[in-house]
């Protein structure tokens, strides 16, 4: 999405007003599951009676906040999303995707797969319950108030809570280890505040796709492959970014098959083969014809930090670039694919999960900085496990979308989501202390660097945090010279991107020196 915007009112009745265009703020209660998972766990003793209180009111706050005027003609993704919602309550469903003179393409025209038209459509029949003209054709066009604010922001907390939160809470609830660890894990999870400030505050339905994927890594997790491969195939039909996952998926389930090709591995890929192609069927049926519609029209960060020093644009042709792209992309995710292919187990799943999502984020010709919440959710699957390097990776990833934030009026909330954040991870989760080489997974490396290892991360972590405050700061306080109008944006994007090298080599490293499963761990359900 290319828009700049959010959407929330206060708390208010429905009303039927299409001239109020004031953006009043609504708080809302994403903090309930917490709460009740919180309540659940006694285990959390006192450290939960000196967190439990600031993180509900930083949660509140952050509500509270998240605003930005609208800006015609456009009005930004809160528009987006209820335009979609007009056009696919009020077109035909061949017309989705197609410029008419009732739907102009160059006006927030449909730019996702049909599972988000349909979902639009459902939110869609909804509003028309409450109040017709949210969605009118043509008239409803920059329609604002406080109860359609309100229903939007409810839309995207059902779908939190329908999806998203109960995978995360599957997942990590069903983990090994103490209670106390996964209630910690799972509140800090919740907590991330880029999944919170991109769909709440920029108004989106990421949680929906990234939702439905964790249930496809939850289904081949425990064995359900086909339902698995059903959720992740809408995962994908919902939004094509979720291709950054389709590659772990296919070899994870590819090295399972080939390895008990004779007891049955034929029969379970032809079975899941089946699936998948009837999933897309049942997606795609009514869309038999070719779309307008092009991806996301950002730059890749690798190519946007190489710009710095080196103006790629000029000395190499469109399509000069596309093949370095796609060549980077695929060299840098060989790798991974291979081993998850040689050795498919979970834990190898997951960080072929990480490592894709960094290679298409980095090196991909077009992306959008949104696009890292793709690396970033299944690193909150490594909380429990990785504390240190996942709240680093996660706190790295919220800056990398700043100058959104910025542009969308969420200091404040950004701030605010940040250090709660940073907080809970380092007081629930002892993050800054699990630094050693066995916390790390470090452990077969030269056993020369263990003692230095402690120091050495604790100092990257510092100076990272410092980096990410100053540029954070200096972007807020000072003007970019009249010649370096993206100046602060280039210099958050450069930070970022040496980061996330440093954790694309990082989680490669332990992907590639996990033991060899003789096995297979594939059973279909």
């Amino acid at each position: 999405m290319r828009g700049d915007q959010e959407a929330l009112g206060k708390s208010s009745p429905w009303k039927r007003k299409s001239s109020n265009r004031s953006r009043k703020e609504s708080p809302a209660r994403h903090g309930e599951m917490v709460s009740h998972c919180l309540s659940a766990h006694s285990q959390l003793h006192g450290a939960l009676g000196s967190v439990s209180q600031p993180l509900f009111s930083c949660n509140f706050m952050m509500k509270l906040c998240v605003s930005c005027a609208g800006k015609p003609p456009m009005y930004g993704d809160y528009e987006a999303q209820r335009h979609w919602q007009e056009i696919t309550f009020n077109l035909p469903i061949h017309q989705w995707y197609f410029n008419t003179s009732n739907n102009n393409l160059k006006y927030w025209g449909l730019d996702y797969p049909p599972f988000t038209a349909y979902h639009s459509m459902l939110c869609a029949y909804v509003a028309k319950s409450i109040n017709p003209e949210w969605i009118a054709l043509h008239t409803s066009r920059g329609y604002e108030s406080l109860g359609h604010k309100l229903f939007m922001r409810t839309t995207v907390l059902v779908a939190d809570f329908i999806v998203y939160v109960p995978a995360i809470l599957y997942y990590i609830l069903y983990c090994e280890g103490p209670g106390t660890i996964k209630v910690s894990s799972l509140l800090c999870a919740l907590l991330y505040p880029g999944l919170i400030l991109i769909d709440h505050g920029h108004f989106q339905y990421n949680c929906i796709s990234l939702g439905l994927a964790l249930w496809g890594l939850l289904g081949l997790s425990n064995g359900h492959v086909l339902l698995g491969s059903m959720a992740f195939c809408l995962a994908l039909n919902y939004k094509q970014m979720e291709l950054y996952h389709a590659l772990p998926f296919f070899c994870y389930l590819l090295g399972n098959c080939l390895r008990d090709l004779k007891g049955g591995g034929l029969t379970r890929l032809i079975t899941i083969t089946l699936v998948v192609l009837i999933s897309f069927a049942c997606c795609w049926l009514p869309f038999l014809t070719s779309f307008q519609q092009s991806l996301q029209d950002k730059v890749g960060n690798i190519w946007c930090s190489l710009s710095v020093i080196l103006k790629v644009k000029t000395i190499l042709s469109q399509q000069t670039q596309i093949w370095f792209s796609l060549a980077a992309t695929l060299l840098t995710l060989l790798p991974t694919c291979v081993k998850l292919t040689i050795n498919p187990t979970i834990k190898g799943f997951k960080f072929a999960l990480v490592n894709c999502s960094l290679s298409f984020f980095l090196f991909s010709f077009q992306v959008h900085e949104k696009s890292i919440l793709l690396a970033a959710v299944p690193v909150l699957l490594f909380l429990h496990e990785l504390p240190f390097m996942a709240t680093w990776f996660l706190l790295v990833s919220t800056f990398s979308m700043f100058p959104l934030f910025l542009k969308d009026g969420l200091l404040l909330p950004y701030i605010v989501t940040s250090l709660a954040f940073l907080f809970v991870t380092t007081k629930l989760l002892s993050a800054f202390e699990k630094v050693s080489m066995e916390d790390l997974q470090l452990q077969p490396f030269s056993q020369s660097l263990k003692r230095y290892t402690p120091q050495v991360a604790k100092f990257a972590f510092l100076l990272s945090v410092i980096g990410m405050a100053t540029l954070s700061l200096t972007s807020i306080t000072l003007v970019s010279p009249a010649q370096l109008p993206d100046l602060f944006p280039v210099l958050v994007s450069l930070f970022s991107c040496i980061h996330f090298l440093i954790f694309l080599m990082y989680f490669n490293i332990l992907h590639l020196s996990e033991p060899v499963f003789k096995g297979y761990q594939l059973a279909v359900k």
